[in-house]
Formats: C-alpha cells, structure tokens, sequence
C-alpha cells in the first residue's frame, strides 16, 4: 500500500513538509544514515549550497542502491549549521529534490557544528517501499 500523506486540519498547515506519513503492510523501511556534502573522492563541497546540493545528490544515490527514489521518501531530519543564514537556501534545494506534492514529514535542526569539520548541512531520511 502507497503511503498516506497527511495534513490534518487540526495543525497549522506546513510549509514544505507534511506533518503525518502512514505505511502498512508488506513492504520494506529503509534507513540512511546522515548524507554530508561530500563528493564519491572524499573532497567536501566549499560553502552551504554546493554542501546541500551534494548531500541531496549522495542521498539520491543510496536510494537508487535499493532501487528506491525521492517518491519513497517519508521522513528527513535535517541539520543545519547556522540555521538563520541557511534556512531559505536549504528549503531552494530541498524542493528541487522532493515530491512537494506530497512531501515527506521533516525537522530541521540548527547546530553549532558537525562530526566532519567544515561540513554545513547533513540530511537522513527513511524511505517506505
């Protein structure tokens, strides 16, 4: 069963993301563990956007690993140094890469730094198949 998208009328409608994704039965939860802005070499991308762009382009790919794309997406977690700064660029990539029809539920999370000096953003996910 495709999973529900839901927006109940009872919360403030959000901006990008949906507050409740629903999966039933058979299928299979993928897990990614926290994507960085981080090319196939190892060299990191030099500033917010080209960190963002490549962290949603890793996450593309370890979806296609399992032969799941961005429409299996149901959760992102999204950390973000310097939140202020790099909220609207982050919500300019981020809508590039989802369905924003029926986007998947999110938080996004400000911090002081990261697990890789220099990195700027970092995005998990689940995905439904």
């Amino acid at each position: 069963m495709a999973p529900r998208f839901i927006n109940p009328p009872t919360i403030s409608k959000p901006p990008g993301y949906t507050h409740v994704v629903e999966t039933t039965g058979p299928g299979r939860t993928i897990y990614i563990a926290g994507q960085l802005g981080i090319d196939p070499s190892g060299k990191m991308a030099p500033d917010f956007r080209g960190q963002t762009v490549q962290a949603f382009e890793n996450l593309k790919n370890a979806l296609a690993a399992v032969g799941a794309g961005f429409k299996d997406v149901v959760k992102i977690n999204n950390y973000l140094v310097d939140i202020p700064a790099n909220i609207g660029t982050f919500r300019e990539v981020r809508d590039q890469y989802l369905n924003m029809a029926a986007p998947p539920a999110s938080t996004a999370v400000g911090v002081p730094a990261l697990a890789r000096p220099g990195a700027l953003f970092e995005i998990e996910a689940i995905a439904s198949l």
